[in-house]
């Protein structure tokens, strides 16, 4: 996956469109990931889409389930949250895996 300062990305717009079209692009700033560019294409096939496309009936309800639900068991101790690191880690494995299947 190749990384971009926010910097280079604004000052290098067009590049900065043309690569994301091929691959996924991490944004940083101060040396810190802050945002990730995909194409729209990949956004698709990715676990993105309801942010993307039109949501079916009562997916907002769905969702809002699902967080509660989570918050709760967060709460009473059953599961725990995970560090931004490993959230982050976990992130790029799955886009890794994803991004592996699509090109194959």
């Amino acid at each position: 996956m190749k990384v971009m300062t926010a910097r280079d990305a604004k000052n290098h717009f067009g590049e900065f469109l043309d690569s994301a079209q091929r691959e996924p692009i991490v944004i940083t700033k101060n040396n810190r990931p802050v945002g990730i560019m995909i194409s729209i294409q990949d956004a698709a096939a990715t676990v993105l889409p309801e942010m993307m496309m039109d949501k079916e009936p009562g997916y907002d309800a769905w969702v809002l389930e699902k967080v509660t639900s989570t918050m709760r068991r967060v709460d009473s101790g059953e599961t725990a949250l995970i560090e931004h690191d490993e959230a982050m880690q976990q992130v790029r494995a799955r886009l890794k895996a994803r991004f592996s299947k699509i090109a194959a």
